[in-house]
C-alpha cells in the first residue's frame, strides 16, 4: 500500500506501513516526515522542475546576503539558491539512513535530485553553480558543492549505487581545484573571488574525504584528509577553547567569529579519523571542540538566558549551522557513547516541535522561551530541522 502526498508541484512518496511502523517507534522519525511534508506544500514551485521558493511567504526580492555580495545576490529570483536547496538532499538522505525505504529512495531519485540537475554547471571542471543554470551564469562556493558532496557519499554507504559515488568523486574534483599552496594549503571559498579560505569549506572537505576513503579504500583519500585536518587545526583553530573561527584571508587576517556548523564539522572530522585509524588524539580533539561548543553555543541550563529550562538551550543562529553541529556530536557519540550532547539535543528539538512553529507549521530560529515568531521563513531553516528530527531518529538508544 502507498500512501502519496502530494506538495506543490511535488510528489512525496511514503510506504504507509513503514510510514505507521517508524512513526510508532520514534517521534523524530514521524515529525522529519511531516516537516518535510509542510516544506513541500509551502515551498514547491508548480512548474516541473522540482525547485523551490527560497522564503515563505515568497518574496521575488529577497535578498541573499549569504552570497557576499556576489553578482546574483541583489537579483530577483524565482528560486531559491543552491546552498537552500541543497538542505532537501541532506534531508532526505538522514531518512533514507534511518529506514532504507525505497519510497524514499525513490523521491530523491526522481525528484530531488532532477530539481539539483538546474544548479549544474558545465564549466570545467563541472559542478553546481549558486543559482539554477537557465539564468545568467552564477558564481560558484566550494561549500555548497562540498556539502552535496558528502550527501552523495552517504548515498553511496547506504545504497552502493555507484552512480552516487560517481558523482561524489565528480564533485570532488572540483573541490580539489580550489586547493593551492597559499597560506600552506586550504580551500578557498568561493571559486571567482579567491580571496579567503574558510572553515566552512576545509572542516567539511576532511569530512568529505573520510567518507570518499570509507566509500573507496583509496589511500590517497585518507591522506588528504589528515593534511586537510591539520591544515585546518592549525590556521582556524582557537587555541584557547578548541573552536573554530570562520576563515583566514591571504593576507593571513583571521576573521574570528564562531559559527556551531564550522566546530561541528571539526568534531565530526576527528570523530571520523579517530574511527578510522584509531588514532587517540584525533578522538581527544573532538571531545575538546564538543565540551568547549556545548558552553559556547548553548545557554547553561536554567542558568542562561531561558532560565525556565532544565537543559542547555541553543543559542539563536541559523538553523542548518546547528543542524551541522548536530552532525559533529552524534559521530563523536558513535565513537566515546557519551550522550550528553545528543540529550541536550533531544530536549532543544522537543521545544521546537511543541513551541517555535508557527501557525504552518514552519519553524522560528529562536530556541528560548520568549521568542518572537517571524513572519519570513528561509527555505533551509527549514530543512535543517527536517534534517535534525531525521538524524535523531537514528539515535533512539540515547532517550532517557
Amino acid at each position: 500500500m502507498i500512501k502519496q502526498i502530494v506538495g506543490t508541484g511535488i510528489a512525496l512518496l511514503i510506504t504507509a506501513g513503514l510510514y505507521a511502523q517508524q512513526a510508532s517507534e520514534n517521534t523524530a522519525y514521524q515529525r522529519a516526515v511531516k516537516s518535510l511534508q509542510i516544506i513541500e506544500k509551502l515551498y514547491g514551485v508548480a512548474d516541473g522542475q522540482h525547485l523551490f521558493r527560497e522564503v515563505y511567504p515568497f518574496d521575488q526580492t529577497y535578498n541573499a546576503s549569504y552570497l557576499g555580495d556576489g553578482d546574483n545576490s541583489k537579483k530577483s529570483n524565482p528560486y531559491s539558491y543552491l546552498w537552500p536547496f541543497s538542505g532537501s538532499l541532506s534531508a532526505y538522505t538522514a531518512l533514507l539512513e534511518k529506514s532504507n525505504d525505497p519510497e524514499i529512495k525513490k523521491h530523491i531519485d526522481q525528484e530531488v535530485l532532477p530539481g539539483l540537475e538546474n544548479y549544474y554547471d558545465k564549466r570545467q571542471p563541472a559542478a553546481y553553480a549558486s543559482y539554477v543554470n537557465s539564468a545568467p551564469t552564477s558564481d560558484r562556493f566550494y561549500d555548497d558543492n562540498i556539502w552535496l558532496g558528502i550527501d552523495f557519499a552517504d548515498l553511496y554507504l547506504q545504497s552502493k549505487n555507484p552512480a552516487y559515488l560517481a558523482k561524489s568523486k565528480e564533485i570532488w574534483t572540483f573541490v580539489e581545484s580550489g586547493m593551492d599552496d597559499k597560506l600552506g594549503g586550504g580551500i578557498y571559498w568561493c571559486e571567482q573571488r579567491k580571496e579567503s579560505k574558510n572553515t566552512c569549506s576545509n572542516a567539511p572537505a576532511v569530512v568529505y574525504l573520510l567518507k570518499l576513503y570509507e566509500a573507496t579504500q583509496e589511500k590517497k583519500y585518507l591522506t588528504q584528509a589528515v593534511t586537510l585536518y591539520k591544515w585546518t587545526m592549525k590556521n582556524l583553530e582557537d587555541p584557547a577553547d578548541h573552536l573554530y573561527w570562520d576563515n583566514i584571508n591571504l593576507k593571513g587576517e583571521i576573521q574570528k567569529t564562531k559559527y556551531p556548523y564550522n566546530t561541528g564539522q571539526m568534531i565530526q572530522a576527528g570523530a571520523l579519523l579517530y574511527k578510522l585509524t584509531k588514532e587517540e588524539k584525533y578522538l581527544k580533539d573532538a571531545q575538546l571542540s564538543a565540551k568547549s561548543a556545548l558552553a559556547y553555543f548553548f545557554y547553561p541550563a536554567g542558568n542562561g538566558k531561558d532560565k525556565t529550562a532544565n537543559y542547555p538551550v541553543l543559542k539563536k543562529s541559523d538553523n542548518w549551522f546547528i543542524a551541522i553541529m548536530l552532525r559533529g556530536f552524534i559521530e563523536l557519540y558513535h565513537q566515546d557513547k557519551n550522550s550528553q550532547y545528543i540529550q541536550a539535543f533531544h530536549s532543544n528539538l522537543e521545544h521546537a516541535w511543541k513551541a517555535m512553529r508557527d501557525k504552518n507549521g514552519l519553524f522560528g530560529t529562536e530556541w528560548t522561551a520568549d521568542a518572537k515568531p517571524s513572519d519570513q521563513k528561509w527555505l533551509l531553516n527549514q530543512f535543517a530541522l527536517a534534517e535534525m528530527y531525521a538524524r535523531l531518529s537514528q539515535v533512539p538508544d540515547t532517550l532517557k
